[in-house]
């Protein structure tokens, strides 16, 4: 058994095989290395530490979202499901493969429309509450979106900041609506149990609440799989598209990043996605929805969106003290369905692309 310590890392060699140990903000992240014919030499082991600390070292401001390897978010418990539910008044979904409990919003109180022609609530009206543990598991974090009529927005800052928890933005999502609607996102730390107790005592004197909505109408004489031509869409987005009502909606995650906040990473179902709604019909559909972007990102989505006449809404941030900091654009379309994916399709494919411009350069 041999142990090296080089700079922050802890290396312990036993036979022909390493285990390089580094910690950094409650994340683990490992490294194996295998010598198939000679145990490693001393010098040898040093020489491996040094070359990761120099690796590690020259990516250590973003170590948080390092294309090493992260330990795995600890699941939520059945029990601590239970008290998610029994808290906030509603059932929602559980997604193993991001440990993360989430709770659909919906304002279905609401009679919405664009330029005067009425839209349906699941087209970009309903908000959402989400639960995960931290990744060291001592801890939980919660975040929603919260959907408001302008007169709701103070009065809930009041009751989430008295309840404990944390407003890390207000914006709007759309232009032309009417009534005017805006969105809040409220943050929070604590134990599961805890963070679902404080969200429903801020909520509880408003609509977003479960308990005082209104209860549910008929389905829809037609759903999206009906108006819409969803194998020819899926095509062009090169995904498949949810059915709601009678709207579609692809969401789409941020796989290629690795983005953490309040020591918890951030997940397509926690809020780090990409998503488009449509509604309408083929020939004359609308879309809306929100592109998750690093800052070198930004300006070539707007260019491809204005490019495809999509209009740009509203360029924002979600999270506070996210790694890499994430900025968010919402868009809004009008036009033949097949036009509109083929537009949207062309500012994903810009995510994940080294970005020339102003946003990519370092003072």
């Amino acid at each position: 058994m041999m142990h090296c310590t080089v700079g922050l890392l802890k290396f312990r060699m036993k036979g022909t095989a390493g285990i390089l140990f580094y910690k950094h903000i409650n994340t683990k992240i490992y490294y194996t290395m295998k010598d198939n014919q000679n145990a490693l030499s001393r010098r040898t082991a040093i020489k491996a530490g040094a070359l990761l600390v120099g690796t590690t070292l020259l990516n250590l401001k973003n170590a948080d979202a390092t294309s090493l390897m992260l330990a795995k978010t600890p699941a939520l418990t059945a029990a601590e499901i239970a008290a998610i539910e029994t808290a906030i008044g509603k059932k929602g979904s559980y997604k193993e493969a991001e440990a993360t409990y989430t709770i659909p919003l919906p304002r279905s109180d609401l009679k919405v429309t664009l330029k005067g022609e009425p839209v349906p609530i699941p087209f970009g009206f309903g908000g959402w509450v989400s639960i995960k543990k931290t990744m060291d598991g001592k801890s939980a974090v919660i975040m929603s979106d919260n959907v408001l009529l302008q007169e709701e927005v103070n009065p809930l800052i009041s009751a989430a900041q008295d309840a404990g928890l944390e407003i890390s933005a207000i914006h709007n999502h759309f232009f032309y609506e009417e009534p005017r609607i805006f969105y809040m996102h409220i943050h929070g730390m604590g134990s599961v149990k805890e963070l679902a107790e404080k969200y429903a005592k801020a909520i509880s004197e408003t609509k977003i609440s479960p308990k005082n909505q209104p209860p549910a109408g008929p389905p829809p004489a037609k759903t999206g799989k009906d108006i819409f031509d969803v194998t020819q869409l899926n095509g062009i987005m090169k995904y498949e598209a949810a059915i709601n009502g009678p709207t579609i909606k692809y969401t789409i995650g941020r796989a290629d990043l690795n983005v953490i906040a309040m020591g918890a990473e951030m997940t397509t179902n926690i809020g780090l996605n990409t998503w488009a709604a449509f509604t309408g019909s083929m020939e004359r559909a609308h879309i809306a929805g929100d592109v998750a972007m690093l800052d070198t990102e930004v300006n070539a989505v707007i260019k491809t969106l204005r490019v495809n006449n999509i209009e740009v809404v509203a360029v924002h941030n979600h999270m506070l003290n996210d790694k890499p900091h994430m900025i968010f654009l919402h868009y809004l379309g009008t036009g033949p369905a097949l036009e509109l994916a083929k537009g949207f399709r062309a500012a994903l494919d810009q995510l994940g692309k080294k970005q020339s411009g102003m946003g990519s350069m370092k003072m």
